[in-house]
């Protein structure tokens, strides 16, 4: 099927370059990277296990057909290469998977990111169908693509979205097996103050199919909360707020039911120092579960689609590829965090951001040594971030980026088969250290 769509996406392209300018109007648009990194001690033990150098690149081609003034069909793809290795799997690096000896390129991932139709009606309603980008709440509990309608009413100085998501299905016709989001994220305001209350509920008769859900069977969860952001001359500032509430029948014996009693607080402050310099900051707290044996669950949970990239180690930053033991990395849940920084421009090309990062889990963990005494810990750490941008030409940058973890007691933990965590004897600082090769247009 993958291989019918993009063929015809491919036929699609050759058409509008074939077709006579007067029958519509084309648009071309992409992304380009090419990494190459080193990440060390991300297990925080002696063992090197999640050691990796990696180079990598990506490749996103955007084509837009604009039928008429109320009328675009858009489609992205997107192809993933991990240099000498074959292909990607989920967006993690699978190295060394190609066979010896083979240098080519062939076998990289080739996806249909984006298809979509666009369409206005009465110069108020706005459509899009198909497959298209959502993000909800700053990425706390949306950022990703997704199978789905979103229908956005629109007028001056407000929008509202309306959003079904087909967040899963199981492919059979008992209508049973699906799971879908359903979000409205209203805005009011202009450049100065804005302010977007939103809420998203999911849904599901039958969600233990889902590996995301596997854990219920009837699901009615939802979520409330709104996003504020005023921007005051040099200075800018941005709240968000979630609440979410529902509950769920457990899979494995439905007459038994959670409830969920969850919630998240995220700000951010940016300050501009005249052009040469920022300073910036943000702070965020995502509940845990202080006691996992009643039937309240209380650490924030998103199923899939939730997505904030933080710090370089602990939260992902611009090698994403894996995290240090024990951080949430995107997936924002039982844990404290906070940072600070700067960004220098000591001139047009140049820019140099230095961050630190502290975080600590919500709710401690019970670690056991060999001895068999046990503690509770909770810190993950503390983190620098620097990094170095520079345009080499008008449209290609290059970034230089360096981190260090003093990794916390947490963090030098490794959780077991049984859900137990065993203290690390012998713990290392995470580090890493590499380049990104980047153009848009």
């Amino acid at each position: 099927m993958k291989k019918i769509a993009i063929l015809g996406l491919a036929a699609l392209m050759i058409v509008a370059f074939c077709a006579p300018a007067s029958a519509l109007e084309s648009i071309f648009g992409g992304y380009w990277q090419t990494r190459a990194f080193s990440q060390r001690d991300f297990s925080a033990d002696e063992s090197e296990a999640d050691n990796l150098t990696v180079v990598d690149t990506r490749a996103r081609l955007y084509y837009t057909a604009v039928l008429n003034d109320n009328l675009k069909f858009v489609n992205n793809l997107e192809i993933d290469a991990v240099w000498g290795a074959d292909g990607t799997r989920g967006g993690r690096i699978i190295p060394g998977t190609k066979a010896d000896g083979d240098l080519d390129t062939d076998g990289v991932g080739i996806e249909v990111k984006h298809s979509y139709v666009d369409f206005n009606m009465g110069g108020f309603i706005n459509g899009k169908v198909g497959l298209q980008p959502g993000f909800l709440a700053r990425g706390f509990l949306f950022d990703a693509d997704f199978a789905g309608v979103t229908l956005s009413f629109y007028g001056e100085g407000f929008s509202i979205p309306f959003t079904w998501m087909r967040a899963y299905e199981e492919g059979k016709l008992s209508g049973r097996d699906e799971v879908d989001y359903f979000s409205v994220a209203p805005t009011f305001g202009n450049e100065t103050f804005s302010f977007t209350p939103f809420g998203m509920y999911a849904y599901s008769n039958n969600a233990q199919n889902w590996e995301s859900t596997s854990e219920f069977d009837a699901l009615n969860m939802w979520y409330a909360g709104a996003d504020i952001d005023a921007n005051m001359g040099p200075a800018s500032v941005w709240l968000t707020g979630i609440y979410q509430g529902g509950d769920a029948d457990l899979a494995i014996d439905p007459s038994q039911s959670v409830d969920f009693k969850a919630w998240l607080a995220a700000a951010g402050l940016s300050i501009d120092m005249g052009g040469v310099a920022d300073l910036h900051g943000k702070a965020f707290y995502a509940t845990g579960d202080d006691d996992t044996t009643d039937t309240d669950r209380e650490t924030f949970y998103v199923p899939a689609g939730q997505s904030y990239y933080w710090a370089e180690i602990m939260g992902y930053g611009v090698f994403d590829n894996q995290v240090s033991r024990n951080a949430c990395a995107d997936q924002i849940g039982n844990i404290m965090a906070g940072n600070l920084g700067t960004t220098i421009k000591p001139s047009d090309d140049l820019s140099i951001s230095l961050d630190a990062w502290y975080a600590k889990l919500a709710e401690s963990i019970v670690i056991t040594d060999d001895n068999g005494n046990t503690s509770e810990e909770d810190e993950l750490g503390i983190e620098a971030n620097v990094k170095i941008s520079y345009q080499l030409v008008e449209g290609l940058q290059l970034d230089l980026i360096g981190a260090y973890l003093f990794a916390g007691d947490a963090t030098t933990a490794a959780k077991q088969n049984d859900g137990t965590y065993r203290k690390i004897n012998e713990d290392k600082n995470p580090y890493e250290i590499g380049t990104r090769l980047s153009l848009s247009f």
